[in-house]
């Protein structure tokens, strides 16, 4: 496998008995936004928990660059790839500052203590995401969105080349998605970050992502670019719904539109003339 390649090989995965993923196959490429979509309990976290080595596949494995990561050293993993979980918990009164420099640990000796490069890591980590001018504040203190930049600052404090989320949005009101969605957008452009993300709004999905991969019970439907895979056959195959998919005013990317019964009504019945 080349340098630099994170991919997932014949992965099997299961909780007890019950087998969620079976023998998947995916590329992530380096350098751009992937998006997992599909219905609750397609298996979106559980193969995004796989890729960051919390899970332990029963068959096949995760490859990064070219190395099975279950067989990786911790440490060497958490230096090269991190992951923010959709619930995050943090000890009583932990300051913003306190919080990002967890980021540093992999990256430090038993021995050492913090370091000027750390130092500036961590600041350049908090100025990223917004966050500096909080950085004495209790996490307890800020409202979700600003939290969820907190535990991003503190990703991004490892300085890993990848960056996995579960469900990032979920709980924030729109102007926080958004405003968080484009954040990551500004770091994989401006620091090529490679992110992979569980996303459960599609249209969100198309218009951040590079490429997306949809999953139904545990395999993949469709996968490429949001073009390609935001159709109305792919929606009523991963979704069980109708869908009309227009092009988004704005930037142009797949827009789907459900159809409600009344609609699906409505859409079938011919126009009468002059209307």
């Amino acid at each position: 496998m080349n340098e630099t390649h994170f991919c997932v090989r014949d992965l099997s995965l299961a909780y007890g008995k019950k087998r969620i993923i079976e023998t998947l196959n995916i590329d992530i490429p380096i350098g751009h936004i992937t998006a997992l979509i599909g219905r609750n309990g397609s298996g979106k976290s559980t193969l995004l928990k796989a890729m960051a080595r919390l899970i332990q596949p029963q068959g096949g494995a995760v490859y990064l660059d070219g190395k099975a990561i279950h067989e990786m050293p911790t440490r060497e993993v958490s230096r090269r790839l991190a992951i923010l979980p959709q619930h995050t918990q943090s000890p009583e009164g932990m300051t913003v500052e306190e919080l990002v420099w967890h980021g540093r640990f992999p990256h430090q000796s038993v021995w050492g203590g913090r370091r000027k490069e750390d130092r500036q890591i961590v600041q350049w980590a908090m100025e990223m995401t917004g966050v500096a001018e909080w950085a004495d504040r209790p996490l307890s203190s800020l409202s979700g969105g600003q939290r969820q930049r907190a535990w991003i600052a503190m990703a991004l404090a490892q300085k890993t080349p990848l960056l996995l989320l579960d469900e990032p949005t979920t709980y924030l009101d729109l102007a926080y998605q958004i405003d968080l969605l484009d954040l990551l957008k500004r770091l994989n452009e401006t620091e090529g970050i490679t992110v992979v993300m569980v996303l459960h709004d599609i249209n969100q999905a198309a218009r951040y992502a590079h490429r997306l991969i949809a999953l139904q019970d545990g395999k993949v439907v469709a996968q490429g670019t949001p073009s390609s895979v935001i159709t109305p056959q792919t929606i009523e195959s991963v979704f069980g719904i109708q869908a009309k998919v227009i092009a988004d005013p704005v930037t142009g990317h797949p827009m789907c539109i459900p159809l409600t019964t009344a609609t699906r009504e409505d859409t079938q019945q011919p126009m009468a003339l002059g209307q």
